[in-house]
């Protein structure tokens, strides 16, 4: 029984379990219960803004919390004017955002451009500067808060001699789970992650994707109604990729809020409903995947003779790039995908052969570098770009 495993009370607490670390009221630190009235000055950790309501599916509201406390208005994640400075260094300046419940928000940008820093801020590992931020409606050191949010870092650091089951239970006794609800729970996120007769095995048999998944596992042991994941791709092979994937798509169906921070591109393009890219520590570009892909794209058509299709009167909102070299494609912009039947028509009916017709869609890379000011290897050193092709 997981539940009654024995842990020994000298094991060290890892830094991937934040619930353990509780913001100290320091003097001229004050909070109560209003929306966005804890600020903190020289050295504080403060909260943020409202959003407009959002709705839930009726499975999402019973995932989330079996209780009344958690308003499902309030934004999963609000940060205002989110500031962290380093000496002389600026990590994070000005951040504000807002992430609605029942999202899965994707978090970008190059090296440096403070996504950790962010992060960690959030779980109340490190403190801002200035700046305001809540969780779930309530500050970033609400201990009620804590108990609803689920942590994976970049870097975890597993107890390779632990049984898989030990380790969950070891992170439930972190989240204060009763050992009743450890029992219950630890199969359940097992069966989640893919592991669910893995239990019983010490992690150091594990390889790098298993390790990941249980990962996972502990950071919703808890049931949380907010993860953070911490580039959880990270140095996993396609294989391991996928299944992590998967894993964020069913805690998205489930209701979760999932704030995913990551460097590939691809990941962010699939699963996310939203993302934002900060750069120097700002927001520099924030919306949904349909509005930041949404843009005029390129369609190449391939002909008998390109440049005898070129003299036909396009239609309205259509411009001509050009033939190839080849003179068979002929390149055009279209401002979406119902002006291409349109196009299509307007050739054949002047007499035009059509042998192909191949969208060039816009990609999250591209907007990512644009966002960055960046057109090289230089300011994105560190990005790995897998866009997604013809999405």
């Amino acid at each position: 029984m997981y539940g009654g495993a024995a842990v020994s009370t000298n094991v060290p607490v890892a830094v991937s379990s934040p619930y353990m670390h509780r913001s100290p009221h320091t003097a001229g630190h004050k909070e109560d219960n209003t929306r966005m009235t804890q600020t903190i000055t020289p050295q504080p950790a403060t909260r943020t803004a409202s959003a407009a309501p959002t709705t839930l599916r009726p499975d999402e509201v019973a995932f989330l919390h079996r209780d009344d406390a958690l308003d499902r208005s309030l934004p999963a994640v609000e940060t205002r004017e989110l500031r962290k400075e380093y000496a002389n260094k600026v990590a994070v300046e000005s951040l504000t955002l807002t992430v609605p419940q029942g999202e899965v928000f994707g978090f970008l940008g190059p090296n440096g451009a403070g996504k950790s820093t962010t992060m960690k801020m959030l779980m109340g590992l490190v403190f801002p500067t200035s700046g305001e931020m809540r969780l779930l409606g309530k500050p970033v050191g609400d201990v009620s808060v804590k108990s609803r949010v689920g942590f994976l870092p970049e870097q975890f650091r597993f107890y390779e001699w632990m049984q898989a089951g030990e380790f969950l239970d070891f992170h439930g006794r972190l989240y204060g789970m009763t050992a009743r609800d450890r029992k219950r729970r630890i199969p359940e996120v097992l069966d989640l992650v893919g592991l669910e007769r893995e239990g019983k095995n010490r992690l150091k048999t594990f390889s790098k994707g298993m390790l990941q998944r249980v990962g996972l596992a502990q950071a919703v042991m808890n049931n949380p109604a907010l993860v953070f994941l911490d580039e959880p791709t990270s140095a996993l092979d396609p294989v391991g990729r996928r299944e992590v994937r998967d894993i964020v798509a069913r805690l998205h169906s489930e209701g979760m809020t999932v704030f995913l921070n990551s460097h590939i591109l691809a990941e962010v393009e699939q699963i996310c409903d939203r993302c934002a890219i900060i750069h120097h520590g700002r927001v520099a570009r924030i919306g949904t995947m349909r509005e930041l892909l949404a843009d005029a794209f390129t369609v190449d058509v391939t002909l008998a003779d390109a440049n005898e299709a070129a003299q036909v009167a396009l239609p309205d909102a259509v411009t001509l790039l050009g033939p190839s070299a080849d003179g068979r494609t002929l390149s055009v912009r279209v401002p979406d995908e119902e002006a291409v039947p349109l196009l299509v028509s307007r050739l054949v009916e002047a007499g035009a052969r059509v042998y192909a017709v191949t969208p060039h869609r816009r990609t999250l890379e591209d907007v990512f570098m644009e966002a960055i000011g960046a057109n090289g290897a230089g300011e994105a050193h560190g990005l790995e770009r897998e866009a997604v092709a013809n999405r």
